[in-house]
């Protein structure tokens, strides 16, 4: 990313905090032995999850920091016919990027909740920039399309 200070261009990376909050619903226990609550499932894929982004690299984007120390919440859901208790257990990821289009593999997440951009103050993006991010998003959407019409095949 290019930077204009006065008449100098610096090329900066993008530095963003990003929260990702992943579900947790109990499964009821088979036969006499109990099932896993669901904020163990909660903590279980938490734990999944920041394993894969530890040790998957990701081109154009460097994990300075995964904060885990943020508790589990439960919350109570209606999907209409029946209420339950559903747990997530939040994460927070420190992000720096290349490019603004990075950070669609985040953001188009179910897990997603909410994005901070830390630095630098102030984009100027290159009108190939936009161009190249609204191509990946609609790659993106035009992809998650797809998988919701084979579930639902």
């Amino acid at each position: 990313m290019k930077i204009r200070i006065g008449n100098e261009v610096l090329t900066e990376h993008i530095r963003a905090r990003i929260r990702l909050d992943f579900r947790g619903e109990g499964k009821s226990g088979r036969f006499i032995f109990g099932g896993k609550t669901q904020e163990e499932i909660a903590e279980q894929v938490r734990e999944q999850e920041v394993a894969l982004l530890r040790n998957v690299p990701m081109q154009g984007i460097f994990l300075e920091d995964i904060d885990v120390s943020l508790d589990l919440y439960t919350v109570t859901e209606s999907d209409g016919r029946r209420k339950r208790e559903v747990a997530y257990a939040p994460v927070i990821l420190t992000l720096r990027l290349e490019n603004l289009d990075d950070l669609l593999p985040f953001t188009i997440k179910p897990e997603f909740r909410k994005i901070e951009f830390l630095s630098p103050e102030n984009l100027q993006i290159h009108r190939l920039d936009v161009e190249r991010l609204f191509f990946r998003v609609s790659q993106s959407i035009q992809e998650e399309v797809k998988k919701a019409e084979l579930r639902f095949q």
